[in-house]
């Protein structure tokens, strides 16, 4: 910062700075939205992290970990396309893009540091010395959520407030208002209408010679500075306090996240209420595996789902991600409470399975009739458009059947089912059932269809 008193302006609305381009360059705008609670930023940055690093299109290169979240649509004219983009507590080097660049970010909880230069190519020439005339500073307190707006051709860098910081910098969803903005050479048109670009790609490094200067103390605090803050001026006892507590809250925020944290859930709006009956449809498969036998207890609970194109997917696909669904992704309320059942009924010799009675036949041995190879079923019938297979086991008390069916009704509708049959073969069979019908029909079967159904189509919406 300048060796010069520190000018301090109250401002009602948005924390903002513009610092003015020329002919060549656009306005540089930067704005703070709001602050965000003690040490989120730290928080915030671990866990975008953790999904970036898991996204398809992430690339972790120039110190700038990213990923691709939405591509463009050229051929429906649309060119913007949008990245998320992390800065670790080393800063990243100068650099700059050809295209327009408008993005929001969360600062870490030590601060954020951005460096603006507009200088061209040709005055660039001329060494360092003319570089840092033109540069200036812009520092973002802990844990702010910012805006970003400046044109292509800009220098620039994202670097920690204090040298050392243990602190990310910033975590930014980044939009590229049109991928091939700027001054491009065929090469990287080519990439970019292929969908081969990103970042990196994208990204023009500033040389290590000029890049050297500004790891000097000295040279640093000769660059004006512009401090925007929300809760409290720059240079005062209470900035300072502020700055401090929220560093110390976000390390102990990442030392006490937990790893579930970071999972993230998506639930299709497309998929309808599931509908419950006590009776099974005439063409099930399951009364079948009771000849001679009564069945003490019968339902079905199905799910339609709308908007999938449906002529592009076999029924025997879908059925195999249904299967998948029910052992990777349960209710966590069925596995708790077929935890208490399992400890329950571990005196009276009865079986016992982490997963859903309906289902628990998934997780015996893959002998005998096979579904696809993989899952043990009793009976199956497969075609292009309706698979089902039959699920179950017999224990000292019942025996137990289940169906999962997947019928594709119509270009755009899916039919998801899973029928449940009981035969009691004991009074406490009778008993057990009395027991657990209601919980059974209302909660268990309904939940488990849902949450297998939902991963099925987790790639199809």
């Amino acid at each position: 910062m300048l060796n010069a008193p520190v000018l301090t302006k109250a401002i009602r609305t948005f924390p903002s700075v513009q610092l003015s381009g020329d002919e060549r360059h656009l306005p540089i705008d930067v704005s703070l939205i709001t602050q965000l609670g003690h040490g989120a930023g730290d928080h915030v940055f671990a866990n975008v992290s953790f999904r970036q690093r898991n996204h398809e299109r992430f690339v972790d290169e120039l110190s700038e970990p990213s990923a691709k979240i939405g591509a463009p649509h050229f051929d429906r004219g649309d060119a913007t396309s949008l990245y998320s983009f992390t800065v670790g507590p080393e800063g990243h080097p100068f650099h700059r893009h050809a295209g327009h660049r408008i993005f929001t970010a969360i600062s870490g909880s030590g601060g954020a540091q951005l460096r603006f230069s507009t200088l061209d190519d040709a005055t660039l020439a001329k060494g360092a010395e003319a570089f840092l005339k033109t540069l200036r500073f812009i520092n973002i307190p802990p844990d702010c959520l910012f805006t970003v707006r400046f044109g292509g051709n800009i220098w620039h860098q994202f670097a920690p407030i204090i040298r050392g910081s243990r602190h990310p910098v910033m975590f930014a969803l980044s939009c590229h208002t049109d991928e091939l903005g700027g001054d491009l050479n065929d090469e990287l048109k080519a990439m970019v209408l292929s969908d081969e670009s990103d970042i990196p790609t994208l990204t023009e490094l500033l040389d290590d010679d000029i890049g050297q200067w500004l790891e000097r103390d000295d040279i640093l605090r000769q660059i004006p500075t512009v401090s925007l803050s929300l809760d409290a001026p720059h240079g005062t006892l209470h900035r300072l306090a502020c700055n401090l507590f929220r560093g110390n809250m976000g390390t102990m925020r990442q030392g006490l996240a937990k790893p579930f944290d970071k999972l993230g859930f998506m639930s299709f709006l497309s998929m309808g209420e599931v509908s419950r009956g006590e009776k099974l449809p005439p063409e099930s498969l399951l009364p079948a595996q009771f000849p001679g036998q009564s069945i003490d207890h019968q339902d079905i609970n199905s799910i339609r789902v709308s908007g999938i194109d449906g002529s592009k997917h076999r029924a025997g696909d879908l059925l195999e991600a249904v299967l998948e669904g029910f052992l990777f992704n349960p209710p966590v309320f069925v596995g708790r409470l077929m935890g208490l059942r399992n400890l329950l009924v571990m005196p009276m010799g009865l079986r016992r399975s982490p997963l859903g009675c309906p289902v628990s036949s998934l997780i015996g041995p893959a002998t005998g009739n096979l579904f696809r190879g993989r899952y043990p079923v009793l009976d199956q019938q497969i075609s292009d458009s309706e698979a089902q297979v039959v699920l179950g086991a017999d224990d000292r008390h019942l025996s137990f059947r289940s169906g999962v069916s997947v019928t594709v009704v119509g270009d755009h509708e899916l039919l998801f089912s899973l029928e449940n049959a009981v035969h009691c073969t004991n009074r406490f069979g009778h008993f057990y059932m009395g027991a657990i019908r209601a919980v059974h029909r209302r909660l268990i079967a309904p939940a488990m269809l849902r949450h297998a159904v939902g991963w099925a189509l987790r790639d199809l919406s």
